[in-house]
């Protein structure tokens, strides 16, 4: 007490550690949470421990090599990364690729979506502590996984596309047609029967409705992309302005709140849409080859690309210099989306700190490649 005989208190801050290693967290990075009264009132989320340099690694490959080479840099969306490594080489060499081939990367696109985004409700569900929920999501995944082992002849990295097309042991005969049409109606049929299981379930619905929201005008302000855009009620898919996607009817979906059912309910409401998808590749395939070869290497300024991935907008770019690549650049999603779900923290209960990181489906291996300065207007500029 001062001389005034005013009462003084101290805030006494607490720390508490997750990580790198965490129950709740399938890749490893150290979350920090500064609480007070159980409550969240900083959070500081540190990456770096999947750093494997390959940006460096891909200075001065020959061009080919450095596309397959992308694939590494994440084992759930290695199909995105190499076709949008491609789109760079193919637009910097006018390169036009034959309309079976566009057909044939719409589709292993969107299974790689299907698989991204049940492997994302499987974890949620974990997280949430719904084990049953999760073991019925990774079995109805692996229908998927094994769509894309057959087209690509790998379940992880399937090296389907190359400059000017897709590999010939991607193209698509009769009996794979048919199974792509089974297996299709089949995860439809199982994920609307999980859909209205989670939906009707009240002690899910509680635990998640109202968790860690942000606002429009957060999601804009800190660059927030994907699903967890466009759960905060803004409606925008890069895929309405790719050429590849032209021929292909499909709804944009949305949500409203922001919070963690939000994120949760964009992905399973975006499953029948990517299966609408693949249903008309399927039923439209274009007759004639898969590859064009009849193009020359020479050198390019620095191309960009951007395509719609599963967690938001994916970014290469690079220059050709005497057929090996130069200043490679990539930038997935989640460099932007974790600085989102750190901001969603500050608030929570300590119990939902993690439920908030893991709403945006962060790939920390895809996001472990460079040094950037993020400027938060929460906190003071620092490296991540």
């Amino acid at each position: 007490m001062d001389n005034d005989n005013k009462v003084t208190t101290q805030v006494i801050e607490t720390e508490v550690p997750m990580g790198t290693i965490h129950s709740a967290a399938l890749e490893p990075y150290r979350l920090r949470l500064f609480v007070e009264d159980e409550i969240v009132r900083d959070a500081e989320l540190t990456v770096g421990v999947n750093h494997r340099g390959i940006e460096r690694i891909m200075e001065g490959l020959p061009v080919e090599k450095a596309n397959s080479l992308t694939e590494k840099i994440c084992g759930i969306c290695s199909n995105s990364h190499i076709w949008n490594s491609c789109l760079v080489a193919e637009k910097g060499l006018e390169i036009d690729v034959p309309p079976r081939a566009e057909y044939i990367r719409i589709i292993m696109e969107e299974l790689e979506r299907l698989h991204s985004h049940l492997l994302y409700l499987a974890h949620g569900s974990e997280v949430l502590g719904h084990e049953t929920f999760a073991m019925r999501l990774f079995y109805i995944r692996e229908t998927v996984m094994e769509l894309l082992r057959m087209i690509g002849g790998n379940r992880v990295q399937y090296g389907a596309s190359i400059i000017g097309g897709v590999r010939p042991r991607c193209d698509l005969d009769e009996m794979r047609i048919q199974k792509i049409i089974e297996g299709m109606d089949y995860v439809e049929e199982k994920v609307l029967d999980f859909a209205d299981r989670f939906i009707r379930d009240p002690m899910v619905m509680s635990r998640i409705s109202g968790i860690a929201a942000i606002t429009k005008e957060d999601a804009r302000r800190l660059a927030t992309t994907g699903p967890s855009l466009r759960a905060t009620g803004i409606g925008e898919d890069l895929r309405l302005d790719m050429k590849q996607y032209e021929p292909f009817e499909f709804d944009v979906i949305t949500q409203d709140t922001g919070d963690v059912k939000a994120n949760l309910l964009m992905r399973v409401l975006e499953i029948p849409e990517s299966i609408k998808i693949i249903r008309q590749a399927i039923k439209d395939l274009p007759d004639g080859k898969i590859t064009n070869r009849s193009w020359e290497m020479q050198d390019t300024d620095i191309i960009r690309s951007y395509i719609e991935v599963p967690r938001g907008k994916l970014y290469h770019s690079y220059k050709i210099e005497d057929g090996r690549v130069r200043n490679s650049i990539v930038r997935t999603p989640s460099i932007t989306n974790i600085n989102t779900m750190e901001f969603a923290c500050i608030g929570t209960h300590i119990t939902d700190a993690q439920l908030a990181i893991v709403q945006c489906d962060p790939c920390f291996t895809c996001t472990d490649r460079a040094v950037q300065i993020v400027d938060q207007p929460f906190r003071k500029n620092r490296i991540i």
